[in-house]
C-alpha cells in the first residue's frame, strides 16, 4: 500500500524505490518520510539509547540506497526488508555490547493525562519494559514488533525470517512470561493482558 506522492498519485514502496534508482531524489525523501520515524522508534526500544538508534536508522537507509539498484520486485516487500535490517542491526549491536536493554522512556503526549496519570503511565511503561528486557531476544523482538509497533503476524514472520506459526509461538510464550513477570502488579499497573 502506498501513500500519496507528487500530484496526489499513490506510489508503492517498490515504485518509489524504482524511481529513486532512476534518479528521483523526491522518491528517496518519500521512503524516508514513510519509514525513518518507525525505524528510529523500534531501534530506540531495542537498543535503549537514542544515539545508537539514530545511527541504526541512518545505516538502514544507507543500506537501502546501496541495495536499491539490485532490488527485485516481488521477491520481498520493501517494508519487510527495512524492518528486518533494523532488527538485525540492533541485534548485532546488542550482541557486541553484551546487553539486551530496551528504552525505558515512555512516550507520553502533552496536554493529555494529569500529572498523577503520567506517573502511573511512566510506572506502567517502565514495568513493562523491565519485563520485556528479561525475555529471550526473539520473544522480545516478536512482542515489540507485534504489540508495540502494531505489525501483523505475517509481517513479523517476514522480518524474523520464520513462519507465522513460529511467530505465534514466540508471542504466546513471550506474553505468558510477561504476565508471569508482572505478576501481582498487573492489576495495580492496569495491565489486562
Amino acid at each position: 500500500m502506498g501513500r500519496a506522492g507528487r500530484n496526489g498519485v499513490f506510489l508503492s514502496d517498490e515504485d518509489l524505490l524504482g524511481a529513486y534508482v532512476r534518479g528521483d531524489s523526491a522518491a528517496a525523501s518519500e521512503i524516508v518520510d514513510r519509514y525513518a520515524a518507525g525505524v528510529l522508534r523500534l531501534a530506540a526500544r531495542m537498543l535503549g539509547n537514542s544515539a545508537d538508534a539514530e545511527e541504526v536508522t541512518q545505516e538502514v537507509m544507507l543500506r537501502l540506497w546501496k541495495f536499491a539498484p539490485d532490488w527485485q520486485p516481488g521477491r520481498a516487500k520493501v517494508s519487510t526488508w527495512i524492518w528486518r535490517v533494523t532488527v538485525n542491526l540492533c541485534t548485532d549491536r546488542l550482541r557486541k555490547a553484551g546487553s539486551t536493554s530496551l528504552d525505558l522512556t515512555p512516550e507520553l503526549k502533552d496536554g493529555g493525562p494529569s500529572p498523577s496519570d503520567r506517573i502511573m503511565d511512566s510506572e506502567r511503561v517502565e514495568a513493562l519494559y523491565r519485563s520485556l528486557d528479561e525475555l529471550p531476544e526473539r520473544q522480545r523482538t516478536a512482542v515489540v514488533l507485534r504489540h508495540i509497533e502494531g505489525m501483523s503476524n505475517p509481517e513479523v514472520a517476514g522480518i524474523l525470517e520464520t513462519s507465522v506459526d513460529a511467530v505465534e509461538s514466540l508471542l504466546t510464550r513471550g506474553m505468558r512470561e510477561l504476565r508471569r513477570r508482572l505478576g501481582p502488579r498487573r492489576d495495580e499497573l492496569g495491565w489486562k493482558a
